[in-house]
């Protein structure tokens, strides 16, 4: 029958013991024990500790462990070195979709512990289930920021602010007055309205935002350009023509969402009226996936990581011709290694990720890295 014993930094004995093949080590509540802070568990501890007997190679294996700490006191920085993978999970910038099209428009951008919703034209439920199906609090959503006044992009605004006196919605004075003249939305939105300017930036937390002029025939259309620390991501979601401002913030983009909404061919042999179809083709209306293609083919760069196709027409369009557009126009420009945004190995091996945006239907949660 043998007993180890030695003292630790407290000053309190610590005893192994070793009976029938198990080990019996005193733990921090074993210490406690000892102190008489804590009342013994009689089906925890042995009645008389001291009857147990050590296993000599258990023995051996505690006095050498003590020596080596005893002769190397300081423990090597490697040692105590923290694994940090997935620790800043909460801190990598996303990206949603609730829907991008003539239905409703609404996309989420921000971390898990905050972020912004660019336009306000899906319902509201839906948007505070898919942040909560993808472990985001709707109260994580800072502010709304809008792109212009027509009612797929601002149709549920009020909803998503009424019940929330801290938020903030984010449109040039003109565009509140088309919003409030053009739709049967509450007047309240005014106790919510956070006036912005074309070009000059504003910041909503970790976001540096600036809103630029696109040609689209809304009340005062803006696009906006958003920094989050080094990420730079620019957003047109409605556009007629590339301007000059769409060009030079685009430029600048890690991340683009932009209009392909729809094919020239589909249009002109579709079912729309005449006056709709001149409509949707002029400078003010929207764009198409050709003039999309070329328009991506020559801003190509090595900052370049994602681009969203968004607003895709339901009738005149269809993701896989918008898809084979901007994948020919990208081929052509010399750029062959395009992704499809699922995450699978092969898409993350790619330089670009090319998507179209669901025209109904939530996306999947993307991380623009």
């Amino acid at each position: 029958m043998a007993k180890l014993k030695f003292t630790s930094r407290s000053g309190i004995k610590r005893e192994i013991f070793h009976n029938t093949g198990d080990l019996f080590a005193l733990d921090r509540e074993d210490v406690r024990l000892k102190r008489g802070t804590v009342p013994p568990d009689p089906r925890r501890i042995p009645s008389d500790p001291s009857d147990l007997e050590i296993h000599p190679s258990i023995a051996d294996f505690v006095v050498n462990t003590r020596l080596k700490s005893l002769e190397n006191p300081t423990t090597p920085a490697d040692a105590l070195a923290i694994d940090r993978t997935g620790l800043n999970e909460t801190e990598k910038l996303t990206f949603i979709s609730f829907g991008s099209g003539s239905s409703g428009n609404c996309s989420y951008l921000g971390t898990r512990s905050e972020g912004i919703l660019i336009d306000a034209g899906v319902d509201a439920d839906t948007v505070r289930e898919q942040l909560r199906a993808h472990g985001i609090s709707p109260r994580s959503v800072k502010a709304i920021i809008i792109t212009h006044d027509h009612t797929d992009h601002v149709k549920y605004v009020y909803p998503l602010v009424r019940k929330r006196p801290e938020l903030g919605i984010y449109c040039t004075p003109k565009t509140l007055t088309g919003l409030l003249r053009r739709h049967s939305i509450s007047r309240r939105v005014k106790d919510f309205h956070r006036p912005i300017h074309k070009e000059f930036p504003f910041s909503i937390g970790p976001f540096e935002i600036t809103p630029f002029d696109v040609s689209h025939d809304g009340t005062d259309n803006v696009g906006y350009f958003i920094r989050h620390g080094e990420t730079a991501i620019a957003i047109a979601t409605d556009l007629g023509c590339i301007t000059p401002r769409v060009d030079f913030y685009m430029r600048q983009a890690n991340h683009i969402v932009i209009e392909s909404n729809y094919d020239a061919e589909m249009l002109m042999h579709g079912p729309y009226p005449m006056y709709l179809k001149a409509r949707i083709a002029a400078a003010t209306g929207h764009l198409d996936n050709a003039v999309t293609g070329e328009f991506l083919a020559s801003i190509l760069s090595d900052r370049l990581r994602n681009i969203f196709l968004c607003h895709l027409s339901q009738d005149n369009n269809r993701p896989e011709t918008a898809l084979a557009a901007i994948r020919t126009a990208l081929s052509n420009a010399g750029l062959d290694s395009i992704g499809d945004g699922s995450g699978s190995v092969e898409a993350r091996g790619k330089k670009l990720q090319l998507v179209a945006l669901p025209r109904t239907t939530p996306s999947a949660l993307f991380t623009l890295r």
